[in-house]
């Protein structure tokens, strides 16, 4: 859940009616943001009151626990540690690629 992009009253009731006759379970999952993140975890109420206008339309909507999240190791935060270590191990490559061989 995306504070501000995805966590409205008319986001849960646009989702109602984009899953009209489907049967599913919504498993809502609040962002685990990470250092630079441009986003932010929706508020627990807002994240409530969304859950609560897609339970009363009949779809089981739970509100996942985030873990690990106090150490940037939740869903996420490990991918974006990797990505960052990735790219900083193919930076330091093209660098060594650019130095001319003797």
């Amino acid at each position: 859940m995306l504070k501000g992009i995805n966590d409205s009253t008319s986001d849960a009731r646009a989702l109602i009616k984009l899953m009209e006759g489907i049967p599913a379970k919504i498993n809502l999952i609040p962002f685990n943001p990470w250092p630079g993140s441009p986003y932010e975890c929706s508020e627990k109420n807002q994240i409530e009151e969304f859950a609560k206008i897609v339970l009363k339309a009949g779809y089981p909507s739970p509100v996942r626990t985030p873990r690990g999240d106090d150490i940037l190791a939740a869903c996420g935060q490990l991918k974006s540690a990797s990505v960052k270590e990735r790219n900083k191990k193919s930076k330091y490559n093209e660098r060594l690629q650019e130095i001319p061989s003797s």
